[in-house]
């Protein structure tokens, strides 16, 4: 009974919707099978899944930050730009889908600027946020946060507070938090995790939301919201069960191919119990609101009044 209440008030907190905007050759788990110099061989895919996610968004009416990956920004510009249209945010995904703990300071922060020129060249507006690919930001890659601070981003959602086998900082922060770095403060938005027995296991979408049974997801997501908003992510390429298969090793296909076909629908489920927006709108809402002390004349005595930071 405890879990049904709290489905049943899951969706009075705002929480953030983003989705990771590359095709399913650009993903972390095919990088030996395919080389990036290969990726235009490759027949490409994600316009279409794009727009269908536009589509099931806008039935909800939820808006979402759309992190885009650099290389389809730069061939697929009218994509972000109907993608901006909808009222969504853009954000960046990087240039090349690299690792960032594989690349040295400089080369990162060629990826982002490439990355965030060509957004910025597509819609006219400043990026805000960052998405490592594969949520590559761990211990040995914090530096990233600086980098990220010095080229004009204000948020990053790259931490994933579990271990895994690509990328994690076990026992990291989990909720939305500001870091400091020495150009300035970073907005963190770690994705969620929850207790699985003696593990830690991540909740917040991508293969996890394919693989978990779907009472698995909503509830801890439930008992996260709660307390706290939460981050929830996918990609265009999870629905879309018609994608060309890459020949891959059993632990990618199990990651990129299991449970495709339902995703659609499991989603569908989930933007009817929680309450969805853009990261900018969620960490607008979980700021605090300063009191300004004012006179109500009227009344001839001091009134409290709250005004927005933002």
């Amino acid at each position: 009974m405890a879990e049904n209440r709290s489905l049943r008030t899951a969706g009075t907190r705002l929480s953030a919707m983003t989705i990771d905007v590359e095709d399913y050759f650009h993903v972390s788990a095919f990088a030996k099978e395919i080389r990036r110099d290969q990726w235009n061989t490759y027949p490409c895919r994600v316009v279409s899944n794009t727009n269908r996610l536009l589509d099931l968004l806008d039935r909800h009416d939820v808006k979402a930050t759309f992190f885009v990956l650099g290389w389809v920004g730069h061939r697929y510009p009218e994509l972000v730009r109907r993608i901006h249209a909808r009222g969504h945010e853009i954000a960046s995904h990087g240039y090349w889908h690299r690792l960032v703990y594989e690349q040295s300071i400089e080369e990162f922060r060629r990826d982002i600027q490439e990355s965030r020129d060509v957004l910025v060249d597509a819609i006219g507006e400043r990026i805000a946020a960052y998405r490592a690919p594969s949520f590559s930001i761990t211990r040995q890659s914090l530096w990233a946060r600086d980098v990220l601070v010095e080229e004009g981003f204000s948020v990053d959602s790259s931490i994933v507070p579990a271990r895994h086998d690509r990328y994690g900082i076990p026992g990291a922060r989990g909720d939305l938090h500001q870091v400091t770095t020495s150009a300035g403060s970073l907005w963190e938005f770690p994705m969620p995790v929850a207790k699985l027995g003696w593990m830690t296991v991540p909740v917040g979408g991508g293969g996890y939301f394919r693989l978990y049974p779907l009472h698995f997801t909503l509830n801890r997501l439930a008992r996260i919201s709660r307390e706290r908003p939460f981050v929830f992510y996918l990609h265009p390429w999870e629905i879309d069960p018609q994608q060309p298969r890459i020949r891959c090793s059993i632990l990618s296909r199990i990651r990129h191919y299991k449970n495709l076909a339902t995703t659609e629908s499991k989603l569908e489920v989930l933007l009817r119990t929680f309450r969805f927006g853009r990261l900018c709108d969620v960490i607008e809402e979980a700021q605090p609101r300063p009191e300004i002390r004012s006179t109500d004349k009227t009344a001839s005595r001091e009134v409290v009044s709250s005004e927005s930071l933002v």
